[in-house]
């Protein structure tokens, strides 16, 4: 691939979670690998009465790259990014030290350098951030990343597409969802689109159902505030899920451009059916009330499962799945896509019994690396013709070389650098999931309670996808 130019690299929130967590071990990462530019400067902001020294900063991201990143800080590798790390804060009335530091960074590229700002802070101050930039000249040329949620519901959606289009065009906007920068999830139009053997079938009249499942094992992680805010809904289904969901069901575009690549994922969000309440389970794990920081009446649902549908000719009639929550049985990301049993069968497991239903169908984990499994019939070795549940399973850690991979946000980073929009959220696609979730959003069911450590709210998430079954928990008999 062909390096960005030169960058300066403004991270607003660089004392952040995310920035801790993400953003600085992968730009360090992106480093050691040789994929950021030649010369680049990284500036790290936060309002004021979080104001660090460059020194500061810099011993910041040590600890951050120590904690979560994949290598040690060490060496002349960590030396040159440590050297390219200073400090500006911001306030909207007091931009002067982010001037000065974002002037200082470009006057040791020269001329030429771009900027790319990303905005690793809560959507509450995306505006007043975005302003800031127009005001003091600093959008000017620039290309800007805006982490999720992008709003909370249509009307907010709409008016931060406003605010940020005041600003910035939408060619230098670049709407975040690392999931799509997953190589697994990439890896689901390969799959797809490369091999005759799928995308033949990648349709209602082969398939019956698609599941997207994304449980977590873990609770709040001392994120009461943002997710009382935000819920489950909001965070996971509606900017995570949502969006695989675009890339499973969008048709084949004519190239991977980013203009027509993502036409096609507009086209799917367009098409979206209004979420009707009663096609909604919302469930509050037991002990959630009791978290630090959370109203002891709160509303806030911990968990999620939706059917959803898509209304254009490929997907008419085919129900998609989507499960996401706090405090469940398991971890994983997993796309799963039933086919069609055959008209008949010989073979003394009719149609309709679960065996059937259960050995059908495609699963793709895009937990990174991720694997794609193939879940069919087979006869049984023996004198009598009976079948069985067979497998055939492929695994991206055992058959490439990983250390070429990047995680998502790497991937993401790099691309907004480079100018690349394909694997970005464009303003009306936002715009048309959020109004297929209005109503709801303006009419949520009621929540029901589930203990931690299971999957959720029952008998009601099965009850959601009967006839069909949950791919997870991995099990042999749905009666089980």
């Amino acid at each position: 691939m062909t390096r960005p130019d030169d960058h300066v690299i403004v991270l607003f929130g660089a004392t952040g979670d995310l920035a801790r967590r993400k953003l600085i071990p992968g730009l360090f990462n992106l480093a050691r690998a040789g994929l950021l530019p030649d010369g680049y400067r990284i500036v790290g902001s936060a309002p004021t009465r979080f104001a660090l020294t460059d020194g500061a900063f810099r011993e910041h991201a040590r600890a951050a790259v120590s904690t979560f990143g994949p290598t040690v800080p060490a060496g002349p590798e960590w030396n040159a990014f440590e050297e390219a790390l200073s400090f500006g804060a911001a306030d909207p009335s007091q931009p002067g030290p982010l001037l000065d530091a974002v002037r200082g960074a470009e006057r040791a590229l020269g001329r030429g350098a771009r900027r790319l700002f990303h905005l690793a802070v809560p959507p509450p101050a995306f505006p007043a951030v975005v302003a800031l930039l127009g005001d003091s000249g600093l959008a000017q040329g620039s290309n800007v990343i805006i982490e999720k949620p992008f709003g909370v519901d249509l009307e907010s959606a709409r008016s931060l597409n406003e605010t940020v289009h005041a600003v910035f065009d939408e060619s230098r906007i670049f709407r975040i969802d690392h999931f799509l920068g997953k190589e697994s999830v990439d890896n689901i139009l390969a799959l797809r689109l490369a091999n005759s053997l799928f995308e033949p079938i990648w349709n209602r009249d082969h398939i019956t159902h698609v599941q997207i499942d994304v449980p977590e094992t873990i609770g709040l992680e001392g994120r009461a505030q943002f997710y009382e805010g935000t819920g489950a809904v909001r965070d996971m289904i509606v900017t995570h899920l949502i969006q695989v969901l675009g890339i499973v069901a969008m048709d084949p575009p004519g190239t991977l451009d980013a203009h027509r690549l993502r036409d096609e994922k507009v086209k799917v969000f367009e098409a979206l059916r209004p979420i009707r309440p009663s096609h909604a389970i919302r469930g509050q794990y037991e002990g959630y009330r009791q978290e630090p920081g959370v109203a002891p009446d709160s509303q806030t649902e911990t968990f999620a499962a939706l059917r959803v549908e898509v209304d254009n000719w490929r997907w008419a009639g085919v129900p998609f799945y989507l499960r996401s929550g706090k405090r469940l049985a398991e971890h994983r990301e997993t796309i799963t896509l039933g086919l069609r049993e055959p008209a008949m069968s010989m073979f003394g497991t009719g149609p309709g019994r679960p065996e059937r239903s259960i050995a059908n169908r495609i699963v793709i984990d895009f937990a990174d690396p991720g694997w794609i499994g193939l879940e069919f019939l087979a006869k049984v070795p023996g004198p009598t013709m009976n079948v069985g549940r067979a497998r055939m399973e492929f695994r991206y850690g055992d058959s490439f070389c990983r250390s070429h991979g990047l995680q998502g946000y790497e991937r993401l980073i790099l691309d907004a650098m480079s100018g690349d929009q394909s694997l970005f959220t464009r303003a009306d696609g936002i715009e048309y999931i959020w109004a297929a979730g209005a109503p709801l959003l303006a009419t949520p069911p009621p929540l029901l309670p589930y203990a931690p450590g299971t999957w959720g709210p029952q008998p009601a998430v099965d009850q959601l996808a009967a006839p069909h079954y949950w791919y997870l928990p991995e099990r042999s008999d749905p009666s089980e």
